[in-house]
């Protein structure tokens, strides 16, 4: 049974957690004590619960919280060896863990413990950052909040920053909590409830006083060409630039990329003072960890063509790499990581909006939502003050972190199709659907493409959510259709590494009953939209400058001359040679282009369930539903096909162990010796 403690503690956090406008993403902790029998001696002790390192409030759960014993914890202090060896401290919080412990304790478990309140909260809203961030930020305080919140210059996250808190509490009874400059806020509570409402009076008057008393025009002027394009055309825009945009971001590793056109982006970048502030960089840890020291900012208008504007991207990506280093080389001790990396994770275009990177979806996304918590915050501290947020040195001392770079390291291992986004045609079912899902288990972002949208978004809903797949309406024989699902790709996960040409259809007829009409649709679908597919995806391979794969998923009948069959064959046929065609020309950008032969794949096909089994079934004479069985009985393996077969294929070809393979064709029939390749 929950402790009652416990479950006021996670209601509470998932409450505060919920609301963007209380804290970021996976940002701030919070924290409750209480008493609960100790099962070794039976006495009661005194205990707090913590959320630990990572997690995020408004999804906590019990799992996610730390459990220290306070008398142990509090203990510590007598052999704090001070503030220059205060990371030490992080690793003695294991000593005491109560039971096995539950999650990790982060850094800021002393901000909570060593606080004489038995209930701590402490969050990241814009308004709290706000004042944090003003230059006078210390008066602010005081003018807005009277004695009720305390002042406390910005101090690193730790042991020190916890004893200064609770000798504020101390000394200023009358407080409820603090700024904690350049930070964010903590509050505190006798009760749950106490606590949630001292949080929660702190982050509306904050945001009540910068309303009623700031500057209307904190930005400055709507700078002359810098305003928003209409819709349309900035997210034609954007798609134009995304596939240069990601690989110039992932010059040094691979990222997934997220674009976003809201409101606050561009109301942002149509200001005069957008240039300035953006160059000072974000201020809270949570923030610039996820957004680097400062973004990169496109200093043309929005009026700029997209050639244009990709050169002096190209420019401003050398100055910015120059620049990272400089910054690191400057701030590096002997005894810092290594450098991660010095291409940036957000990118801003005037007039389009913003993009932003990281290791997978969910991460890009909040780090373009971590940048939008920025530019409010700049917003209310320069319509009070000016925004002053902590030095580059300090940023670099919280970057480059040994506590940070140790997280780091425990992260898992990336799974194969990591940072991979893939696009596959025809994947609402049958062997499209289990070649998405194959992707996505495997660490891809996957578009799912097919005729019918609303199959085509249930299905992208099984996989995850829109940070995992997302589903498109796409007519492969339609040029337009086609281009609108590459753009539309790009701007959900940034760029585009991994096509398959899976949509497909059949009719079983003989040479005298085929008609043109038959020849046509199946050649528009296979031969043409395969050829209009890859067309428009090579542009993006080629933009990106990343290499990528194309997959053909072809079928044994493209060498096999089986009865009744002239229109499938042939257009599968032509689908094979351009597997070839196209290895050899778009190898020179480290694309390869691959195909896949499979046969007899009746369970769960929508070409068989669509009266191409029943037309083979009467080829073969025999009933429907044995045609599996017949397949897997002709073969030399005696196995049947499954679109799982086909989709274990996809994953092999386009994964890392078959880097030099290109121009193949990957039987998977189960051994048709008539289709063996020779």
């Amino acid at each position: 049974m929950t402790n009652p403690t416990v479950a006021a503690l996670l209601a509470r956090s998932n409450r505060l957690g919920a609301n963007p406008k209380n804290t970021n993403y996976a940002g701030g902790n919070t924290s409750a004590k209480g008493r609960e029998t100790d099962p070794v001696t039976g006495e009661d002790v005194e205990l707090m619960w913590v959320k630990g390192s990572g997690g995020d409030l408004g999804t906590l759960k019990e799992s996610g919280l730390a459990v220290l014993r306070i008398d142990r914890l509090r203990a510590l202090k007598g052999v704090y060896p001070g503030i220059e060896r205060e990371d030490e401290m992080v690793a003695a919080f294991d000593y005491t863990l109560h039971g096995k412990g539950g999650a990790a304790p982060s850094i800021d478990t002393a901000m909570h413990g060593l606080v004489d309140a038995a209930h701590v909260d402490h969050l990241h809203p814009d308004s709290g950052i706000a004042i944090a961030t003003a230059a006078d930020g210390e008066a602010l305080t005081k003018e807005i909040f009277g004695g009720k919140v305390v002042w406390v210059p910005w101090r690193r996250p730790g042991f020190q920053l916890g004893l200064d808190i609770a000798a504020i509490k101390e000394e200023n009874p009358e407080a409820i909590g603090t700024i904690l400059g350049g930070h964010g806020i903590t509050a505190w509570g006798d009760t749950s409830d106490e606590a949630e409402a001292n949080s929660l009076w702190i982050i509306a008057t904050a945001e009540k006083y910068i309303a009623e008393n700031g500057r209307k025009d904190p930005f400055g002027d709507v700078l002359p060409g810098f305003e928003a394009l209409p819709e349309e055309e900035r997210r034609a825009k954007a798609a134009a630039l995304a596939p240069t945009l990601r690989g110039l971001a992932s010059m040094d590793r691979p990222m997934v990329g997220h674009f976003t056109d809201s409101d606050v982006v561009l109301d942002f970048l149509a200001s005069a003072e957008h240039p300035r502030l953006a160059a000072l960089g974000t201020s809270c840890p949570d923030h610039f960890l996820r957004t680097k020291v400062k973004p990169m900012l496109l200093d043309l208008p929005a009026s700029a063509s997209v050639e244009d504007s990709i050169a002096r991207l190209k420019e401003l990506h050398e100055e910015y790499r120059a620049d990272y280093q400089a910054y690191y080389e400057k701030h590096a001790t002997a005894d810092s990581p290594a450098m991660r990396g010095a291409d940036p994770l957000i990118v801003l275009v005037p007039g389009v909006g913003m993009f932003s990177y990281g290791a997978n979806k969910q991460t890009a996304r909040v780090a373009g939502e971590f940048y939008i918590n920025a530019i409010n915050v700049m917003r209310g501290a320069e319509a009070l003050s000016t925004y002053s947020p902590i030095s580059d040195e300090e940023k670099f001392r919280i970057e480059y972190w040994a506590l940070e770079e140790a997280k780091l390291q425990r992260m898992p291992k990336p799974k194969s199709h990591a940072t991979r986004v893939a696009l596959v045609t025809g994947a609402a079912s049958g062997i499209g659907k289990a070649i998405a899902t194959r992707l996505a288990a495997e660490g891809a972002c996957v578009v799912i493409a097919d005729l019918d949208l609303e199959k085509a978004q249930a299905a992208a809903a099984e996989l995850g959510s829109s940070d995992v797949a997302i589903g498109v309406r796409a007519n492969v024989t339609d040029e337009a259709q086609v281009q609108a699902a590459i753009d539309a790709t790009v701007l959900a996960f940034g760029g585009l590494d991994l096509v398959v040409n899976n949509a497909g259809l059949s009719l079983s007829k003989p040479l005298l009953e085929t008609t043109a009409a038959d020849w046509d649709l199946q050649h528009d679908v296979m031969a043409k939209g395969s050829f209009l597919v890859s067309k428009a995806a090579a542009r993006v391979l080629i933009d990106q400058q990343l290499g990528g794969d194309v997959i053909y998923i072809s079928s044994k009948n493209s060498v096999f001359a089986g009865p009744n069959n002239i229109a499938y064959s042939a257009t599968k046929a032509d689908q094979a040679h351009q597997v070839r065609l196209l290895a050899v020309e778009l190898g020179e950008h480290g694309v390869k282009v691959n195909g896949i032969n499979p046969d007899g794949v009746v369970r769960g096909s929508g070409i068989f369930a669509s009266g191409w089994g029943a037309n083979r079934a009467k080829t073969y004479g025999i009933p429907e539903e044995e045609l599996g069985k017949f397949y897997a009985q002709r073969t030399i393996l005696k196995r049947e096909v499954l679109p799982e077969t086909v989709a274990n294929a996809v994953a092999v070809l386009t994964g890392p162990d078959l880097t030099h393979t290109t121009g193949l064709h990957v039987p998977v029939d189960a051994g048709v010796a008539a289709a063996f390749l020779r």
